[in-house]
């Protein structure tokens, strides 16, 4: 442990000392929180945007649609270049974290991210509009990662917990931004004109990012509520790290069964929500996209009031379990049964996603059930999981909805060349969503109890 006054080593050089206390000749301190959570909140924007932009293509729909004239398999893919890149950056975004530091890593995700809503913006064919996905996707996924790296060296142990819950809030605040306003700015100036401001202010943040955010309270004259240890043993590689985290039974479980949860959310409210309830409900672009943003919110109420109870009780399986159950049974309810309220439709909707906010119960899952070494590798597994719901059910139900498309005249004028599809062909369709959560379910039966305590 090195706890030394400032410039007290002879081999080491002095740490910058904030401009207010130069010459006093104290010990660093550590940083204010209103500072900490200053540089944290830099990370949150990029959060804000991920989630903003994970969800975007659920209100503009039709749009997309008509200016690239989609199916609804290639209206899902579409959607889904976002999650493609985004799994494939969780392991790496880790190794980037701790190799270059959370401020590099941050300005490149929200230049990249900027760069990639630009494309998506000017796309004049589908794959340039595939592409500006894809690159968005893959930028936006480092935020996460980021914030936390910032929050354990810019902030007390004590505050880790509540900066993880609030980096959720924010990101549903984000997905709450592409509901109903989103579709009343495309209204009012169109979806290409949106992106061309959206990819301006991402461009804003990498510069605030570059600007304001630091690696290391030194680098402000503070000390870290973090020390670094420098082991003289050789690290392990990362893939060696991957293969033995999926050598424990629970992790490959959790990696399947998590995306459960996640899928029926982001499917229905990411993408697929706004036109079913247009379409069959009555419902306007603006009140659909109300709907799906409710249910987002009521998700993000759902993983606090699980992770507390969990925490509580000292068992992670039952509420785990109690949340599929009640997600599924709620999710049948509401896209299986020709509802005549309206009313009672969108509060269906909203208990689903609440009993869905159960999958955050994976992460802790996960973490818990390899030696604490390898805690970091199993997170990044279990959101890869997460994250593969969506990414498969999307475009799955599109291809899906395409098999009874609704050729019709009328639908054809009435939607400008947008494909209609009947009541009928969604319930189908969203089966798929039914058969993971079964399958989850069944996988959960499988898996070890840890009861909330770190295994190994």
């Amino acid at each position: 442990m090195r706890r030394q006054a400032l410039g007290s080593s002879a081999n080491q050089p002095p740490l910058p000392q904030s401009p207010s206390r130069k010459g006093r000749g104290e010990a660093a301190r550590h940083p204010p929180l209103s500072l900490a959570w200053t540089i944290w909140g830099v990370g949150a924007a990029l959060y804000f945007i991920a989630f903003y932009q994970r969800v975007a293509p659920s209100v503009i729909t039709t749009e997309l649609t008509q200016a690239f004239t989609l199916s609804a398999a290639s209206l899902g893919h579409l959607s889904a270049f976002y999650f493609y890149s985004y799994v494939a950056m969780q392991i790496p975004t880790g190794i980037l974290a701790d190799r270059i530091g959370a401020r590099r890593l941050l300005t490149a995700g929200a230049l990249i991210a900027a760069v990639g809503t630009a494309v998506f913006a000017a796309s004049a064919s589908l794959w340039q509009a595939n592409l500006g996905r894809l690159l968005i996707g893959g930028s936006v996924g480092v935020a996460f990662v980021a914030m936390l790296k910032l929050a354990s060296t810019w902030m007390p142990a004590r505050h880790f917990a509540i900066a993880s819950a609030a980096a959720l809030a924010v990101g549903v605040a984000g997905a709450v931004g592409a509901g109903t306003p989103l579709r009343i700015l495309v209204d009012s100036v169109g979806w290409r004109a949106v992106m061309w401001v959206s990819a301006g202010v991402t461009m804003l943040v990498a510069l605030v990012a570059w600007w304001s955010v630091r690696d290391h309270p030194s680098e402000r004259g503070y000390t870290s509520y973090t020390e670094t240890h420098e082991s003289a043993a050789p690290r392990a590689s990362v893939f060696a790290g991957l293969v033995e985290v999926m050598s424990y039974r629970n992790s490959w479980l959790l990696f399947f069964l998590s995306g459960a949860m996640t899928g029926l959310v982001l499917t229905f409210a990411g993408l697929w929500g706004v036109p079913y309830l247009t379409t069959h409900y009555g419902y306007s672009a603006a009140g659909a996209a109300s709907v799906t943003s409710t249910m987002m919110v009521c998700w993000a109420a759902g993983t606090l009031v699980f992770s507390a109870a969990s925490d509580r009780i000292g068992r992670r399986k039952p509420l785990y379990a109690l949340g599929i159950v009640g997600a599924l049974a709620l999710w049948t309810y509401a896209t299986q049964v020709r509802h005549e309220s309206t009313t009672t439709l969108a509060v269906t909707l909203a208990a689903a996603g609440f009993c869905a906010g159960s999958f955050i119960l994976s992460f802790a899952f996960a973490k818990e059930s390899v030696p604490a070494r390898l805690a970091g590798t199993a997170s990044g597994v279990a959101n890869m999981g997460v994250i593969s719901g969506p990414m498969i059910l999307q475009p799955l139900v599109g291809a899906m909805l395409d098999r009874s498309w609704l050729a019709s005249a009328a639908g054809d004028a009435v939607n400008a060349g947008a494909r209609t599809f009947a009541w009928s062909a969604y319930a189908d369709a969203f089966t798929a969503v039914m058969v993971w959560g079964v399958s989850a379910l069944v996988l959960l039966a499988f898996t070890r109890e840890t009861y909330c305590r770190q295994q190994g």
